[in-house]
């Protein structure tokens, strides 16, 4: 009894989905970058709410036609959905060996975040030269929540933002190098994606709503 007990505990940890193998058919460096991105959508998601519920029962909120650059915004947020594009395009490059082409279009994709951090950091120039700081809003003094939002909640993505940037610069030196997988250049596709999807939401909800 106690044979077969044994035998079927081995049975079930070398199934893909017994946890010895590999947990939910995927490879473990994958799994935890999912559990990293799940996480951390839960934070933006919070940030979000928060925005939400400051705006909902403050007595009146700046109009951002008024306050932002929306054509700015608009180049910011085209030249990150374009990387997002791209960085696939390195994605199946890698995963068809071809260490070349992926390098190339993960300089794309890093040029693409550059792009959009240049972007970031001269809007944010211009809203420090206009006076707003976590705690005052120039525009209308009366709601500094407004301006506390504004430079957490893209000054959050932001870093996300360089993080990714950074990852992507050693994953290309790697690709150059010979020195890489369809793995991590899949694994550093996801958490750009996961950037690319989170600033579709704070531009939706921040600079359009």
């Amino acid at each position: 009894m106690d044979s077969s007990l044994a035998a079927e505990q081995q049975r079930i940890l070398a199934s893909d989905w017994g946890g010895g193998k590999s947990p939910f058919g995927t490879s473990w460096s994958k799994f935890m970058m999912w559990i990293f991105i799940i996480s951390d959508a839960l934070t933006f998601a919070g940030f979000l709410i928060a925005y939400g519920f400051m705006r909902s029962i403050s007595p009146a909120w700046p109009k951002q036609t008024e306050i932002f650059n929306m054509v700015l915004i608009t180049f910011m947020t085209f030249a990150l959905i374009s990387s997002s594009a791209v960085m696939a395009m390195a994605v199946g490059a890698a995963r068809a060996s071809n260490p070349k082409l992926a390098f190339r279009f993960l300089v794309l994709t890093i040029i693409g975040g550059f792009i959009f951090l240049g972007c970031q950091a001269y809007e944010w120039t211009h809203f420090i030269e206009e006076g707003a700081r976590p705690w005052t809003n120039p525009w209308m003094p009366a709601v500094p929540q407004f301006t506390a939002a504004f430079f957490v909640i893209t000054g959050f993505h932001g870093f996300h933002v360089f993080s990714g940037v950074t990852i992507l610069a050693v994953v290309a030196i790697r690709a150059a190098m010979g020195k890489y997988s369809g793995d991590q250049v899949e694994n550093a596709g996801l958490y750009w994606h996961f950037v690319d999807v989170v600033w579709v939401f704070v531009f939706a909800f921040f600079y359009l709503l």
